[in-house]
């Protein structure tokens, strides 16, 4: 469902396609849900970025052009976070 509450309408996907995805198990949607966004980022030239992400983009690589000690590895990202819980 969307933010409104209802469900999206997908252009190209018939009612009867999207019911059938709808009656797979949770597990079997995760799985499908996997094998798309897989797909997709199989191509992420073709996500659009907004022009205040791409500014954002910038500056984060400004930043770290101008200081790349500053930077810190995702393992001790993710264990710093796994401490806080």
């Amino acid at each position: 469902m969307h933010p409104g509450g209802g469900r999206r309408k997908l252009s190209r996907m018939s009612p009867t396609q999207l019911e059938e995805i709808l009656s797979l198990s949770v597990e079997e949607r995760i799985q499908l849900v996997e094998a798309v966004w897989d797909s997709i980022a199989q191509h992420p030239e073709s996500l659009p970025v907004t022009e205040a992400q791409r500014k954002e983009l910038d500056r984060r690589l400004a930043a770290h052009l101008k200081d790349p000690e500053a930077a810190r590895p995702w393992s001790q990202v993710r264990d710093s976070l796994a401490r806080k819980k």
